[in-house]
């Protein structure tokens, strides 16, 4: 399994299957990508919830590739409205796929987007347990911290968390520090940093307070190999 991250939130996951699924796949309006839309390739996408900066360029995307969104149901049922695939979850749930086995937890953070100069609901956002090829990856979404992440530090063994360190809209390095430790990954990434000017931070000051190696910063286009 081989994890690239592609700037603010998305990352994307490359199975020996040969099939590829992304997370989040802000691209357009993006500064720190390093994707262009028209050369993604993808099986499926996951998302976290419905804010612009991560469904990002689902819709354009998933067309393309004839591809599912896989997310809460009222991204899902937003994904369908435009013409795209989609499969709909909800918190707590699970389902598996041929590519691995998705599980929408709690994160705790709004979730809208604006249509027409209105918001609209989007349902509660997410955080993704993604399990295959025996790893299991967390991407954390938008969030707090919250005590409930100790609950998936023990029911998996998680190889890969990627956490938001931005603060502003989520939590910051000090708290994702505190959320490493209750999940008990064996690597964790920054994610949602630097994006915007509200949200510039120091990576590597982050991952230098985690323990041991356990921390990495991965620049856009950079990956990990499990």
């Amino acid at each position: 399994m081989k994890l690239i991250y592609h700037g603010h939130s998305c990352v994307e996951i490359e199975l020996a299957t040969g099939k590829t699924v992304l997370i989040d796949p802000f691209i357009s309006g993006n500064p720190l990508s390093d994707l262009k839309v028209a050369e993604v390739k993808t099986d499926a996408l996951l998302i976290t919830h419905g804010h612009s900066d991560h469904i990002g360029d689902m819709i354009p995307i998933a067309k393309k590739n004839d591809a599912p969104i896989i997310s809460m149901v009222e991204v899902a049922n937003y994904a369908q409205s435009q013409g795209a695939k989609s499969h709909g979850m909800n918190l707590g749930g699970t389902h598996v796929f041929d590519f691995g086995t998705v599980k929408l937890v709690r994160a705790d953070h709004s979730s809208s987007i604006e249509i027409d100069g209105v918001n609209q609901y989007m349902g509660l956002a997410s955080g993704i347990i993604f399990q295959a090829e025996g790893k299991t990856i967390y991407h954390a979404g938008d969030t707090a911290l919250y005590s409930d992440m100790q609950l998936w530090g023990d029911q998996f063994a998680i190889d890969v968390a990627f956490l938001p360190i931005g603060d502003n809209f989520t939590m910051g390095p000090e708290e994702a520090c505190y959320a490493a430790k209750l999940l008990k990954a064996k690597k964790v990434v920054p994610i949602h940093y630097d994006t915007f000017p509200v949200i510039k931070q120091d990576p590597h000051a982050f991952v230098a307070k985690l323990p041991g190696d356990s921390g990495l910063v991965l620049a856009a286009g950079e990956s990990i190999e499990l």
